[in-house]
């Protein structure tokens, strides 16, 4: 196993390209099962969790080619309908491919999902959606099992807003017999992103940023070729680390538009940027008031997933500072590990209240993706060496955070434990 070692204490100052999103691609991968030809994604992340895709895919009979930043997939011969279980183990997102399946094979057999454990992810939802649209679900002995005599058309309203689930009806329904409405969807980019692939490939979708979802079944999707769009997330993790190290840097291919609760947090900070050229300018060195207050929020609120990153730059900055979790229970593990710098966190309840401090390195142990990212903003700005072991969960997402943070100038290195 591997580990990252961290010198800190140096402002970041240069430019990164942001990669391809990694939650927009997932989907987007399996809605390459619903047309018989090659579905081609341009600007596709090299990451574990696509890496871990591919092979499912691959696993039920799917042909899968890299060249460069580009995948092709080619889905002509899908011939299973069952996902090994140690695949559903290693990434959640392996329960979207539900919707894909019973609407290409009208079966499906699947693990209960994995991935980070970050607190109750439920799949009620992804049931109760495809089950209105004619699938016949079951869960017994740790897997999903379902078929359906033919995916038809309903109405659906979630009791609550949910990305997979969300993404899981509009896979099941752009192939089905008649009209799906789907009332209270979740609204986050990577929801429009895979309504706007899907309608390249001919499906007929409306309403996707409204939070209703209006889809009229067709009988064939065709093969296309589509761009990934950058990674709101990535791009959010390096201009943290640049607002905890007082650094500036540029991020090109940023998706600046998909940032504005991060950016209005930032510059009431202290931190300052602009949009020029396609660029995001990012300056941190004037960066030194605390957040009050901050609540995670569904999109386009302050999204979880930068909760962990904010926390570690919280930590860093003078005066007290509360972020309060309302997505996922569980996700405070990164604050505990921060401690072991130095960090003044408390834990209340959903609640974190940070007092600002000096941030030393040490020995720390990544739990999952965004609080890896988080042990790394935090080592960056600490003075001393920090070892990151657990990087795996981090390579989930972050395609080559070492060569970026590197060509930023910091000092980040990765090991061989």
């Amino acid at each position: 196993m591997g580990l990252y070692e961290i010198e800190g204490g140096i402002p970041l100052d240069g430019e990164v390209c942001i990669q391809g999103s990694k939650n927009a691609v997932l989907p987007m991968m399996a809605a390459a099962l619903l047309q018989n030809g090659t579905l081609c994604l341009k600007g596709c992340p090299d990451i574990l969790d696509v890496q871990c895709m591919e092979q499912i895919l691959k696993s039920i009979g799917a042909r899968v080619k890299r060249d460069a930043n580009d995948i092709y997939l080619d889905c002509s011969n899908i011939y299973s309908e069952v996902i090994p279980g140690a695949y559903a183990d290693q990434m959640r997102s392996s329960v979207i491919l539900m919707g894909a399946l019973l609407g290409r094979k009208k079966r499906v057999q699947i693990g209960l999902p994995g991935g980070c454990t970050i607190g109750k992810r439920p799949v009620d939802l992804h049931l109760l959606v495809l089950e209105k649209l004619g699938a016949h679900l079951t869960v017994e002995d740790g897997e999903i099992k379902g078929y359906a005599d033919e995916m038809k058309g309903g109405y659906f309203r979630f009791e609550r807003r949910s990305v997979g689930a969300t993404e899981n009806g509009i896979l099941g329904a752009v192939c089905a017999d008649g009209v799906t409405v789907l009332e209270n969807c979740a609204r986050e980019p990577e929801i429009v992103h895979l309504c706007r692939l899907l309608r390249a490939m001919g499906a007929k979708i409306k309403g996707e940023e409204s939070g209703r979802i209006i889809i009229e079944g067709v009988s064939v999707l065709t093969e296309t070729s589509f761009q990934v769009p950058a990674d709101r997330i990535v791009a959010g993790t390096y201009l943290l680390a640049g607002a905890a190290t007082r650094g500036k840097i540029t991020l090109d291919n940023a998706p600046e538009e998909e940032m504005s609760a991060l950016l209005s947090v930032y510059y009431k900070m202290g931190g300052q940027y602009e949009v020029k050229g396609g660029k995001l300018l990012t300056d941190s060195r004037n960066l030194k008031y605390p957040a009050a207050y901050l609540e995670t929020e569904e999109y386009p609120g302050f999204p979880t997933d930068l909760q962990s990153p904010f926390l570690a730059v919280c930590a860093g900055v003078p005066g007290m500072s509360q972020v309060n979790e309302t997505i996922f229970e569980n996700r405070f593990k990164a604050a505990l590990q921060m401690r072991k710098m130095g960090a003044d966190i408390q834990i209340e309840g959903s609640t974190a209240v940070v007092h600002g401090c000096p941030l030393y390195g040490a020995d720390v142990e990544a739990c999952d993706l965004r609080g890896g990212a988080a042990l790394i903003v935090a080592g960056l700005c600490a003075k001393g060496t920090t070892r990151i072991r657990g990087i795996h969960h981090i390579e989930r997402g972050y395609q080559d955070v070492c060569g970026d943070i590197q060509s930023l100038g910091g000092r980040i290195m990765r090991k061989i434990d």
